[in-house]
């Protein structure tokens, strides 16, 4: 990938994952601000176990991986089938990504099942203003990211390998 908008969507894609792996980090070793205006008061307070070793490790983990996808991207040099695969991959996240961040600023504007009350209005706020755009900018990167490795890759001969 050798153009300067792909560079600078790589760029931005990994540091759009280190910074959030970087902020589950912090909650995992015990830092809380920000973690109950996102996971809720009563998992920020008590943290049990598996909170967090799947959703604060885990996902850390998981970013992690995204940034390495994102980076593999910019350097791969495989064979188109790996190519395809990749670029899939990078799609599918960008779409998991837009598809949490639209339903649940959704759920949280038409109150879907009493959803806002249940979150509380510092949890809703925040998931509006923040976590949520936030959310959907990593999914505007990935899927960004997947057009432009689509684009270089049209026209690729196929070869099996």
């Amino acid at each position: 990938m050798s153009s300067a908008r792909s560079r600078v969507i790589v760029a931005a894609t990994v540091v759009w994952c280190c910074v959030f792996a970087a902020v589950h980090a912090f909650w995992a070793l015990g830092g809380g601000v920000g973690l109950a205006s996102s996971a809720g008061a009563q998992l920020a307070t008590r943290r049990p176990l598996w909170f967090v070793l799947l959703g604060l490790w885990g996902t850390a983990v998981l970013l992690l991986a995204g940034a390495g996808l994102a980076g593999w991207s910019a350097v791969v040099a495989s064979s188109p089938r790996w190519r395809r695969a990749g670029t899939g991959t990078i799609a599918l996240v960008g779409v998991v990504l837009l598809v949490r961040a639209v339903a649940v600023e959704s759920a949280l504007l038409a109150n879907v099942g009493g959803v806002r009350t249940a979150a509380g209005p510092v949890e809703t706020r925040w998931s509006l203003a923040l976590w949520n755009p936030w959310f959907a900018l990593g999914a505007a990167l990935f899927l960004a990211l997947a057009v432009q490795l689509s684009r270089r890759y049209r026209g690729e001969p196929r070869t099996e390998s």
